[in-house]
């Protein structure tokens, strides 16, 4: 255990010392004609540049390993996964032209009603938050979204012609973000995309503001926890970590059982408005209804057996590479915030209640998961985050690259 201890320290203070490169790179059309305009930049941070009118570029690389994006409208977008021990001195992109027809399609089907209007409130409430910061975050084109709705499946999906650009003044940044995939299917919902941040220009007053922001933002996020958790300084980072078992509510109805009594209560209630004969007995209405009484109980139940766990029981380690790694799930609590006053108040029938300490719990689908050196999960799907991770959203998200001791 103390050597696999030592590893880590070694890895973090290596990553300390890497070496800062430069690569060179051009983007060209299938026609070989130079792009010029292209963005290329790593995906989700500050560091970005366009190509000049040969369309070439370059960047400092300040990681191992990044993931290099470049983009440019009416192009697929392309992903290099650029490893600096074996970069080469120079790089060729050759981007292919999008099929216009979807383009058009999308284009004519488009139709900013008060359908689209609710989607895109929804979409924004699903995807920009409802925290304090996501009032300071707004989407600057959002006519190039496109929405489909599923009402049978209460799956909302959406797709946009273009990259999103969005205006975040609460933490002083420019966004532009190319949504690669947006669902919402009933209370879990997911989204991909790449993301490049530039900052916004501002002044003495406006750029403290911004720094205890990101700083705010970064405390307590998932970024803080993994990161707290390879150098070992959970407890010093002010984080309680549980690991807990979650078993089916033996006392709550199948959902089979709850469909059934749903559709019993509409048909009684039908036959009453049409003064039909009614052929359902009040015994079995008097049990529908208990079951939809009980069909408010948890679907889950959650035992907790083991307390202060440690980054032993969290992180793993394999051919030199970190691993989120754990048994059944975990429960967090960040020990130095508060809920805000919005995730009190988040479901329109919430009581009022007093704000605890902000409380997380991380749901794995695929474990182990590799995490970069910095604490950022390569994979971000691969868990599912409940609670408070869950209610900050994209507004309550910072680059990569963000250091809060800068």
């Amino acid at each position: 255990m103390k050597n696999k201890f030592l590893l880590i320290i070694f890895l973090i203070i290596h990553c300390g010392f890497f070496a800062q490169v430069r690569v060179f790179g051009t983007v060209k059309t299938t026609s070989n004609v130079p792009l010029e305009g292209a963005a290329v930049y790593f995906n989700n941070t500050m560091t970005g540049t366009t190509t000049n009118a040969e369309g070439k570029f370059s960047l400092i690389v300040t990681e191992k390993k990044q993931q290099l994006i470049i983009s440019f409208l009416g192009y697929t977008t392309t992903t290099y996964t650029l490893e600096a021990k074996n970069h080469k001195q120079k790089l060729l992109f050759i981007l292919v032209e999008e099929e216009n027809m979807l383009d058009e399609i999308v284009i004519q089907k488009t139709k900013y009603n008060q359908y689209w209007k609710h989607n895109l409130e929804t979409f924004k409430r699903e995807f920009i938050g409802l925290t304090t910061l996501s009032k300071t975050c707004k989407i600057l084109n959002p006519k190039v979204l496109h929405f489909n709705y599923d009402a049978s499946k209460n799956i909302l999906m959406a797709t946009a012609r273009e990259p999103l650009k969005i205006e975040h003044k609460g933490l002083g940044y420019l966004i532009i973000y190319d949504l690669v995939s947006f669902i919402r299917e009933g209370n879990y919902v997911s989204y991909l995309g790449y993301t490049q941040y530039r900052k916004l220009k501002g002044n003495k007053r406006t750029e403290k503001r911004w720094q205890e922001n990101r700083l705010l933002t970064y405390n307590g996020s998932p970024f803080h926890f993994y990161k707290a958790a390879i150098n070992n300084q959970l407890k010093e980072e002010g984080f309680n970590v549980a690991h807990f078992k979650r078993v089916f509510n033996k006392n709550r109805p199948s959902e089979k059982d709850i469909r059934a009594a749903r559709s019993l209560i509409r048909s009684h209630r039908k036959n009453n408005q049409t003064e039909k004969v009614l052929k359902i007995s009040s015994k079995k209405i008097d049990s529908a209804y208990a079951i939809l009484k009980k069909a408010k109980l948890p679907k889950f139940k959650d035992f907790v057996y083991q307390q202060n766990s440690t980054h032993d029981s969290i992180i793993s380690l394999k051919n030199n590479s970190i691993y989120l790694d754990f048994k059944d799930n975990l429960s967090v609590v960040y020990n130095r915030e508060k809920e805000e006053k919005g995730y009190l108040l988040r479901t329109p029938f919430s009581k009022k209640k007093d704000a605890n300490f902000q409380h997380s719990y991380i749901i794995p689908s695929k474990l182990p998961s590799q995490l970069s050196e910095k604490g950022i999960l390569v994979n971000p799907l691969d868990v599912i985050y409940e609670g408070y991770w869950s209610f900050e959203k994209f507004a309550n998200s910072l680059p990569l690259d963000y250091s809060p001791n800068k």
